[in-house]
């Protein structure tokens, strides 16, 4: 038989720990069920992807100055000509697979910054030359939401339409899709692709003789979202000066901080934090990937996370978690963990108000240890019956049977 070609593709190797980490889910997935697949990528961070992960890959844009302004005559003349060629490069690159898989990522939403003419542009590329030279791209355990910017909606809404297959990672988003137009009839709803990653060992938790152990705390670059781009920087100071004054409640207590990242640019929020706080009870993680975060959250007595990967490993692990949510995506995934009551709005973080939120959780960290415990049970069920719905919508072979699905859940 001649081997089923698959592409990933998105916005992987570029520095976001929650997108490599869905990547990798998707990977073990094809190893596991797929062996004989023959796997490449089209991406964003080409050179990191083929280090790591040891597939080739390719660089999404020509334009090699996609992600800078471009405010010169020379760069947004080049920045438009890119988007020409990319329309062939993309098109030729889908030639060459059958199947092209999108692993998880918020390809349908707009809740951090975005310009239509950046990755809504290229996912609208990619569904569109699936669809014109039949082959089969699945978005797969994708996150949407809600986009007033007609644009961007419009192209959203078209490569989803556009796309062979859809799954979402929580109802919010597929409720989302349908209320933009996208027929949602035969879409499923599945956990995060990062719930489907090896678990650390889990430490096990302090007792009350025990001195507090240490506490994670995620933060993120966060500025507001797509429609929030005229208060962005006064959304950032309140942010920041919020985490930081809690950090700082949290030393006073003489509790041990581990300040978290899930993209490469949150680092100077993590130096501010540092320099403003100035004690050795805080220190940064240096996390390379989600397998190091959830290391991190397992070695916690609690969490507090902005960004939704950082949740996701905390969760995964675990952890009592408290959410500083920047999205509706983030209070979907709490509630789907039993933690819907543990949420404070990254947009208005109030230092005493969460200082009070986390010490309830706290009280009740054996109790929510052991919910997590049960959710974590059933979310690896379900992401079972995700990768078996993949297998049969896009490897339709006669002989993939129940064995490659035992093959799978016994590699996990």
């Amino acid at each position: 038989m001649t081997p089923v070609r698959v592409g990933v593709f998105g916005l992987l190797g570029s520095g976001n720990l929650g997108n490599d980490g869905s990547l990798e889910a998707v990977l073990g997935y094809l190893r596991a069920e797929h062996p004989e697949a023959v796997v490449d990528a089209l991406c964003g961070g080409p050179e990191v992807v083929a280090a790591r992960y040891g597939i080739p890959a390719t660089r999404l844009h020509w334009y090699r100055g996609e992600y800078r302004t471009a405010s010169r005559a020379g760069a947004i003349a080049a920045k438009g000509l890119g988007k020409l060629v990319d329309a062939f490069r993309t098109a030729a690159w889908v030639r060459r697979h059958d199947v092209v898989i999108v692993p998880g990522m918020g390809v349908l939403e707009a809740t951090l910054p975005l310009r239509p003419w950046g990755f809504p542009y290229s996912l609208f590329l990619l569904c569109a030359s699936g669809r014109l030279l039949r082959t089969r791209v699945a978005l797969v355990g994708v996150g949407a939401d809600a986009i007033g910017d007609r644009p961007t909606r419009a192209l959203v809404r078209w490569s989803a339409r556009l796309a062979a297959y859809r799954s979402y990672r929580d109802a919010l988003s597929r409720d989302a899709m349908r209320a933009m137009g996208v027929d949602t009839a035969r879409d499923e709803v599945y956990p995060d692709l990062a719930f489907a990653l090896p678990t650390p060992p889990a430490s096990a938790p302090s007792g009350p003789p025990d001195p507090p152990g240490p506490v994670c705390v995620g933060v993120m670059a966060f500025h507001g979202g797509n429609d929030d781009r005229s208060r962005a920087e006064e959304i950032h100071r309140c942010y920041l000066d919020g985490v930081t004054r809690f950090v700082r409640a949290l030393v006073r207590d003489g509790r041990p901080v581990r300040l978290l990242t899930g993209d490469e640019c949150d680092a100077p929020v993590v130096a501010a934090i540092l320099d403003a706080v100035d004690s050795p009870l805080v220190t940064a993680a240096e996390a390379a990937s989600l397998a190091d975060l959830m290391t991190e959250t397992a070695a916690a007595d609690t969490v507090v996370a902005t960004r939704y990967h950082n949740l996701v490993c905390a969760l995964k692990a675990g952890t009592p978690t408290l959410a500083l949510s920047y999205a509706a995506k983030s209070d979907a995934l709490m509630d789907r963990m039993g933690l819907g009551a543990y949420r404070h709005p990254a947009r208005e973080v109030d230092a005493d108000r969460l200082l009070e939120q986390f010490r309830a959780l706290e009280k009740r960290s054996a109790e929510l240890r052991r919910i997590l415990t049960e959710r974590n049970q059933t979310t690896a069920r379900q992401l079972e019956d995700q990768f078996t719905a993949l297998t049969a919508a896009l490897f339709p072979a006669p002989d993939h049977t129940h064995a490659h699905t035992h093959t799978y859940r016994e590699a996990r």
